[in-house]
């Protein structure tokens, strides 16, 4: 079994630049498997930015619901993969099986065990990225709470199997395991 490290932290908090500089330590080649859609303008400019600052040590891999298959198929071609980010992976999953009708979060805790027997098999070290949502105000509407739960329960299920965990506050990493 490959080395995980799950980082957390809050949003800006400077998760991906201290994940960029771990998965460096491996050397090349470097994969990064992408979660977020591209939906709108707005999120066009964070994923160009987020480009422009990694540079050609990366290869870019985007996938937004199938996670655990996408880095299954990428393990053993890379010294290290960075996945940037489970939140946004997690909410691709939500939307996906709300639109369905599905029960969303038995169906996400599937996937994210599915996730978890994944980074167990690999070869390849993960470097995981992760929001730390549930430190703030109780969210006020039905969605947002079903969200900031599953992400909670997923963050514990991926820190637990992870062999590191780091949190990042004010983009300053501190190592918890």
């Amino acid at each position: 079994m490959a080395q995980t490290i799950f980082i957390t932290g809050g949003a800006r908090s400077g998760k991906s630049s201290f994940a960029e500089k771990l998965a460096l330590d491996f050397g090349e080649p470097l994969g990064y498997l992408a979660t977020a859609q591209m939906l709108d303008d707005e999120m066009n400019e964070r994923v160009r930015r987020h480009q422009e600052r990694r540079g050609n040590e990366w290869h870019t891999i985007e996938e937004p619901i199938r996670l655990s298959q996408a880095l299954a198929r990428s393990d053993g071609r890379y010294q290290a993969i960075l996945v940037d980010c489970v939140t946004l992976w997690l909410s691709n999953l939500l939307f996906k099986y709300e639109e369905s009708g599905d029960d969303c979060e038995e169906r996400i805790q599937e996937d994210v065990q599915r996730l978890k027997s994944t980074l167990h098999g690999m070869v390849t070290p993960v470097v995981l990225v992760s929001n730390e949502v549930g430190q703030g105000i109780v969210p006020d509407n039905h969605l947002a709470r079903l969200f900031r739960d599953i992400a909670g329960t997923a963050n514990q299920v991926l820190a637990a199997a992870a062999d590191e965990v780091h949190v990042v506050i004010s983009g300053i990493p501190l190592k918890l395991k």
